[in-house]
């Protein structure tokens, strides 16, 4: 169960559930599903117009509709200029802290409609599994509640527990309610967190792909959060961007066909880059925190290190200039992926120029070391020059210093330019000043070292090797160590009660063991099944058969008890008359366990079993009891209660809650490759 969950308790703030807070954040989410609206019923507008054009014949009424069409598409494109100034408002999602940093980008949460179960969950349990709708609908509202929850997650780890939890539910639901060869008829609907176009489909892999987005989106804005004024904050965003990065790449090659464009494999592998290159540039924030020292080898190594951000930066913007990619990102992302490509290596350049201009090699100075650290800087030295003989010569070091120096400077000034051509860029004070101070640093360091003779002395500077101490990895999204309890454990053990198999309705066996023979074994465990079935006892002429799984005796449900426990309810006390309930699977030879325990403990015929036989302290079972399933936690006094009827009738039948529960096996095993694919 997530942390900070109570039983018959729903408190927004220590249950990754915030529905009620107005911050910054929530109100721009607020904006956001309202422009989807919008763009929602501009884009309806549109294909209308659209069918009409195709259709009409007058000359006129063609004329008409192509006006209209041009102020709707005007709309539209307006309409989504607006989502993506929302997508780059990464002011609202920054650490609260006052920081000299540029600034992150985070992604917004997809939105979606509102989902009824009730009903279509109701009849599905009175059809297929024959039981009383009723009896579980504190569990459908658990649902519901919980998928109510996970549309305003709390920005922490607590929110990410609560999407990580429903989306291990989605699991047990799919595998209890929706068969593969049929639509159940519930439509999920979720909006494009980037062009704010709907898409719906009739099954669960939208659902499941949907709520993974969000994950990962949770994990940018937890990243975008961190006080980057102290390592600690520096490495949980470090930390944060990487597994945003490992739920959106395992999203790519989980859900490969998604009909959301921003769940294309396309865009993933780009927000992939993304989350990555921000982890980088976290990284580096985190070796520049101390201070930098104005040292030979601290330079170097700093200087790699702002390399490396430049080039995984420049990567990023390469991919998103390609197409298709390039038509749907926000262009305020392309541009400032391409700021942070030129800045970063302007800093580069700068810091080699800083340790060939201020360090001399000076006597007793570790010559070799000094001469291993600038051979490895760069691929090739400038032509006519060694590493060993630039260090010793302090005009050379110059020379070379000031080509860097120069190279920053075009750098810097390339940044600047194209943070002005973006309209977002412009109005973000703090990445402006950050680009101005940076480029004002390298000028006034070159201007302390012109000379009269500088245009006779032009060198290129070499490109410098990125080499960095940390890499940014893709962390893998880690389901198992979040508990996630199966609402609807009581309809049986998810390895038989399934939606992919078929049975017979509940059957009434009333039968009489004669001085505790019962006439048959017992195999299996959870749920427990007839098995060597003497074809003339009591309980074959009352119609079980061979095979049949046992779900209830005496009214108490069994389809989580062991053997030893089944048969200490067919023993009674000592009483000879049995009622029990069995169904049978349509294919049930599939289904035998292949791994039984058969108990037949003073055994006098083939097909019997002295049920008597067995003592009361018998040590020989091994399997674990199972604890008293708890009712799911409350969702506050909005709770969604709904008592709607089912639409199906089902004469009525008392059936107990099942006594016990079993632990169930890892929910993210449910997955099945099937299941995985769109």
């Amino acid at each position: 169960m997530p942390s900070g969950w109570h039983e018959n308790a729903f408190e927004p703030g220590d249950t990754g559930c915030n529905p009620l807070a107005q911050t910054g954040r929530s109100k721009l989410q607020n904006q956001r599903a309202a422009l989807n609206q919008q763009i929602l019923k501009a884009v309806r507008m549109r294909t209308g117009a659209e069918n009409l054009l195709k259709a009409a014949t007058n000359h006129k009424v063609r004329e008409q509709v192509r006006l209209e069409l041009s102020f709707v598409n005007s709309d539209l494109q307006m309409l989504k200029e607006e989502l993506e100034g929302l997508n780059i408002s990464v002011g609202v999602y920054q650490s609260t802290e006052e920081a000299f940093t540029i600034p992150l980008i985070p992604l917004g949460l997809k939105e979606t409609k509102d989902v009824d179960f009730s009903v279509v969950l109701k009849d599905f349990i009175l059809e297929h599994y024959s039981e009383d709708s009723y009896l579980y609908e504190d569990e459908i509202a658990d649902l519901m509640d919980l998928r109510q929850a996970c549309r305003t997650p709390s920005r922490d780890e607590a929110g990410v527990e609560l999407l990580m939890s429903y989306f291990i539910q989605l699991g047990f639901v799919e595998s209890r309610f929706f068969p593969p060869t049929r639509q159940m008829g519930l439509l999920f609907t979720w909006y494009d967190s980037l062009t704010g176009v709907p898409v719906s489909q009739q099954n669960l892999l939208l659902e499941k792909a949907s709520i993974l987005f969000n994950i990962g989106a949770l994990y940018t804005q937890i990243g975008t959060r961190c006080d980057r004024q102290t390592q600690a904050g520096l490495e949980s965003a470090v930390d944060a961007f990487q597994r945003a990065a490992g739920v959106l790449n395992h999203l790519k090659e989980t859900f490969t066909h998604t009909p959301s464009y921003d769940m294309s494999p396309a865009m993933l592998s780009v927000l992939v880059k993304m989350m990555l290159a921000q982890a980088q540039e976290n990284v580096f924030e985190k070796i520049c925190l101390p201070g930098i020292r104005n040292e030979f080898f601290m330079l170097v190594k700093v200087a790699q290190e702002a390399a490396k951000v430049g080039e995984v930066y420049r990567q990023l913007h390469a991919a998103m200039s390609q197409a298709p990619v390039k038509e749907n990102i926000p262009y305020s992302w392309a541009s400032l992926a391409c700021v942070k490509a030129h800045h970063y290596g302007a800093l580069a350049h700068y810091f080699v120029a800083t340790l060939l201009i201020d360090h001399q090699l000076k006597p007793g100075a570790d010559e070799d070391h000094q001469e291993k650290c600038l051979s490895q800087l760069y691929d090739h030295m400038p032509e006519g020059l060694t590493p060993l003989a630039t260090l010793k010569n302090g005009h050379q070091r110059r020379l070379l210093g000031k080509s860097h120096l120069r190279r920053a400077i075009a750098h810097h000034e390339e940044s600047v330019r194209e943070a002005s051509l973006c309209k977002k860029l412009r109005h973000i004070d703090v990445l402006q000043e950050v680009l101005s101070a940076a480029h004002q640093r390298s000028r006034l360091k070159y201007a302390q070292h012109q000379e009269d003779d500088e245009l006779l002395n032009l060198m290129d500077a070499p490109d410098i090797i990125s080499k960095t101490e940390q890499e940014a990895e893709i962390i893998l999204p880690q389901f198992s160590k979040v508990t996630a309890t199966d609402f609807f454990q009581k309809l049986g053990p998810l390895s038989v009660f399934s939606a992919n198999k078929k049975w017979t309705p509940p059957r009434s066996i009333h039968f009489t063991a004669e001085e505790g023979d019962l006439g048959f074994t017992l195999r299996g465990n959870s749920p427990v099944q007839v098995h060597f079935l003497d074809p003339y006892c009591s309980a074959a002429l009352a119609g079980a058969k061979e095979g049949d799984y046992i779900v209830s005796i005496r009214d108490v449900d069994c389809k989580w008890l062991t053997v030893s426990e089944v048969m200490k309810l067919l023993k009674g006390k000592g009483k000879d008359d049995v009622e029990m309930k069995v169904v049978s699977l349509l294919d049930f030879t599939s289904s035998m366990h292949n791994k039984c325990a058969t108990y037949s403990v003073g055994m006098q015929k083939t097909y019997s079993m002295i049920c008597l036989a067995i003592d009361d302290d018998d040590k020989t079972d091994k399997t674990k009891k199972v604890s008293k399933k708890l009712s799911f936690l409350s969702w506050g006094t909005n709770k969604n209660r709904q008592k709607s009827a089912s639409t199906l009738c089902l004469p009525s039948v008392g059936v107990a809650r099942p006594q016990v529960k079993k632990k169930l096996p890892s929910p993210f095993s449910l997955l099945n490759s099937d299941s995985s694919l769109y």
